[in-house]
């Protein structure tokens, strides 16, 4: 018993600061409808890791897609899903809903010091 308690004792010391960095990230929200992504401009941080919530606010499915960042999310009805992007260097990355190929919108990564 005195095995275990110490065993989950070291493991709870060696995952707090990984829990703490999660916490840390920078949480872009991003909203799918129904063939529509908004914003249409996402705007997030270059060179730093961050997580980008996706929700799906319509009827139907979409799929969070983009070819330059090689990322794809599906998600049904009123679900919410998320990606950890490491880092991306700045610039301008397209990004659209597969089942919805009217819906398009630009994630940009922008360096923390330039505004």
């Amino acid at each position: 018993m005195r095995t275990a308690t110490s065993l989950l004792a070291l493991c709870a010391l060696l995952l707090a600061p990984l829990a703490a960095r999660a916490d840390d990230m920078p949480v872009i929200k991003v909203e799918m409808k129904d063939g529509v992504i908004l914003p249409a401009i996402i705007e997030v941080p270059a060179k730093t890791r961050f997580k980008l919530e996706i929700s799906n606010t319509g009827a139907s499915p979409v799929e969070f897609e983009s070819l330059e960042l090689k990322r794809e999310k599906a998600l049904a009805a009123g679900s919410t899903s998320s990606i950890i992007f490491r880092t991306l260097d700045p610039g301008s990355y397209d990004v659209f809903d597969d089942f919805h190929p009217e819906a398009k919108a630009t994630l940009v990564a922008k360096d923390p010091v330039a505004k």
